[in-house]
């Protein structure tokens, strides 16, 4: 007897038509043809299930906050740290609780059950970290939280950024941020990342920093960070986030860049959506794009994840909490189009992102957390392509978010009547 059963389930492995018994929150059996009875069948009908989606890098104390104090008009990223700045001491506990579980409703809707969110530090009042320490107990039943403690405005340039940064750690942060190359000089920006570092490995904490988030090619503080890595013994348990100065950097540079990162066993996350929207902006033509080297990255055997990073707020007006859709811009820029390269794609918003994330009992394997989304799509491809519906969502077996199937209706002479979320106009084999 299992609590459900998922039938004629198709895989992110290429396998179809097959079912998933859940039983005591885990998966319990999964096989062609399960010949058992469940307290709950849903019928996946050949319709793709994945694990849930993850987000390794996004800011929750900011997100929703778009219009205040006023628009970003010039959408750089160095007005929307401007903003932000004027935002901050305005910032009440309540309001962010109030964004952050309204935004963790619709994660929910999306299938995104588990989130990195950085925490900005700078302010020496704390009430991010206050807020989203209590978010991450309110929604602790449906969505992992994991919380940075993020010097935004610079672990040595903000006036009491160092005191801070300990301080939220003291409180039950648990991972250590940083921006070295917001500093006021490179060594600065070096003498923080070795500071972090240290930090992180005292405590015995990982590491998540924004890195290199620049056109700057001689932005270089990733080679800092792979080296203090080995330095304090935290191989894998570092994340590089962002890096778009690699996009810049000249390949012979970069030929010896990577080994170093993967000496170090960096996860690397890049965040497309953002990175393309803000990075190039000094440009004419041609013009860069700022996303990190995603594809050599992986070849070399990094560890890429990717992170949605904003959602309406004042870097980013746009978003919408979709991870399919982080992983579709993705595909574009990188130029990652081939079958193989759109399933490293979708791997990096789900089995790669919860490696970052350091998740245990993860994925679509007997003995797994039944932590499941049931797409409108046949296959990888396709949830690439349409960004579907997510039919089905369901946390440690039990259904938090149900979405009916997009069917859209026509009222055309001799032709079908629905189109079923752009399933019914895939190319077909001749004859």
């Amino acid at each position: 007897m299992f609590d459900l059963i998922i039938r004629s389930a198709n895989l992110p492995d290429g396998r179809k038509g097959v079912d998933i018994g859940v039983a005591g929150g885990r998966i319990a059996a999964l096989e062609r043809k399960i010949d058992a009875q469940a307290g709950e069948e849903i019928d996946a009908g050949g319709r793709l299930v994945s694990p849930a989606f993850c987000d390794p890098h996004f800011h929750m104390d900011a997100t929703l906050s778009l219009g205040l104090p006023r628009m970003n008009v010039s959408g750089t990223l160095l007005e929307g740290i401007s903003l932000w700045g004027e935002l901050r001491p305005t910032l009440t506990k309540d309001a962010l609780i109030d964004r952050a579980l309204r935004y963790c409703d619709l994660a929910v809707s999306q299938g995104l059950l588990f989130i990195r969110s950085h925490v900005d530090t700078s302010d020496p009042r704390l009430v991010t970290a206050e807020a989203l320490l209590e978010v991450r107990e309110i929604v602790r039943p449906y969505i992992e939280l994991q919380l940075v403690a993020f010097p935004q405005d610079g672990y040595y340039r903000a006036p009491e950024g160092v005191a801070a940064l300990e301080r939220a750690l003291d409180m039950g942060v648990e991972i250590v941020g940083g921006i070295p190359h917001f500093e006021r000089t490179m060594e600065e920006g070096r003498r923080s990342v070795e500071a972090l570092c240290r930090i992180a490995a005292e405590r015995g904490l990982a590491v998540d920093m924004h890195c290199d988030e620049t056109d700057d090619p001689m932005s270089r503080h990733i080679e800092t960070l792979a080296a203090e890595t080995v330095r304090f013994g935290l191989q894998g348990r570092v994340a590089g986030s962002h890096l778009t100065s690699m996009h810049s950097m000249d390949n012979y540079y970069v030929s010896k860049l990577i080994p170093l990162m993967a000496e170090a066993d960096i996860n690397v996350i890049p965040n497309p959506l953002i990175n393309i929207m803000l990075q190039g902006r000094h440009d004419t033509y041609p013009k860069r794009r700022g996303m990190t080297r995603v594809r050599e990255l992986m070849a070399a055997g990094l560890n890429v994840s990717f992170g949605h990073d904003c959602v309406m707020d004042p870097w980013y007006s746009m978003g919408s909490g979709d991870m399919l859709e982080v992983a579709h811009m993705a595909l574009h820029v990188s130029q990652m189009g081939g079958v193989a390269e759109k399933k490293m794609l979708f791997d990096a918003v789900t089995v790669n992102s919860a490696r970052t994330m350091g998740l245990e009992g993860y994925g679509l394997d007997v003995g797994c957390k039944a932590d499941l989304v049931v797409l409108q799509a046949e296959d990888v491809q396709e949830a690439l392509r349409l960004k579907p519906a997510r039919l089905f969502v369901l946390k440690a077996g039990k259904v938090v978010s149900r979405t009916a199937p997009v069917v859209s209706e026509l009222f055309l002479e001799g032709r079908p009547r629905t189109i079923d979320g752009g399933r019914d106009f895939v190319p077909r084999a001749a004859g």
